[in-house]
């Protein structure tokens, strides 16, 4: 009984010499807890557009950033890759590339070209990479979708694209 006495009370020394230790973690960990309680449900509740990989290319993509060179407001409208949307190749763009997030269709700018659609998406910067139909004028732009639903759910929308010297 006296060694485990004896056992305790330096268990109980060790940890109270610990103390501040094992209090700092603890705060650490609440704040971390906390700060994930402010950040995540924004990231979480976000739309597809401003999930983390997209917030990520679009960062990226600013690094990239020219001047905008022109503004032009346009009718934007989404498309996925469905046969019924696209030719007989759906996940091939006009351009050859593979589609992606960040690809926009158009009929007017010449491919490769990089635009914004601040109104829409803040900085995140869209790539003319795909052509529409023919009967579309020029001032429409078709934003590249991974799900037939999400580019319904985009509907039609008017906006000022900024269009970024290449």
């Amino acid at each position: 009984m006296n060694i485990l006495n004896i056992n305790v009370s330096k268990n109980i020394a060790n940890l109270k010499e610990k103390m501040p230790l094992i209090s700092s973690i603890m705060v650490g960990i609440a704040v971390g807890v906390c700060l994930l309680g402010i950040v995540m449900p924004k990231t979480i509740n976000a739309d597809f557009d401003n999930n983390i990989y997209a917030s990520y290319v679009a960062k990226e993509s600013a690094k990239e950033a020219k001047e905008v060179i022109q503004k032009i407001n346009v009718v934007i409208t989404a498309y996925s890759s469905t046969p019924e949307e696209t030719d007989d190749t759906p996940f091939i763009t006009a351009s050859g590339k593979t589609v992606a997030d960040g690809i926009i269709a158009n009929n007017m700018l010449p491919l490769g070209t990089k635009v914004r659609i601040p109104e829409l998406y803040g900085d995140k910067i869209f790539t003319v990479e795909d052509r529409m139909n023919s009967r579309k004028s020029d001032y429409h732009f078709d934003i590249w979708f991974p799900e037939k639903q999400l580019a319904i759910n985009f509907g039609v929308k008017t906006a000022e694209i900024e269009v970024l010297d290449n």
